[in-house]
């Protein structure tokens, strides 16, 4: 596993650290443990493709998600 700040290209979330309040905020945009992301750009921000939407994390709310790398 490697933070979403040092990915690149399809990514699956493997654990969100942090807590309930942090961890609820992502899972209302979408961002949950299993959901496969593609990294649009790695920033700062790092922008993520979440089915139809981009959206934009700051790098300290990155390095707080890990992934597992599934297509580069």
């Amino acid at each position: 596993m490697i933070p979403l700040s040092l990915a690149h290209g399809k990514v699956k979330i493997k654990e969100i650290k942090g807590n309930g309040d942090f961890v609820k905020r992502l899972a209302d945009m979408g961002l949950t443990t299993g959901q496969i992301l593609e990294i649009v750009t790695n920033g700062p921000p790092v922008i993520v493709r979440i089915r139809d939407s981009e959206i934009a994390l700051g790098h300290g709310i990155a390095k707080r998600v890990f992934v597992e790398v599934i297509d580069v």
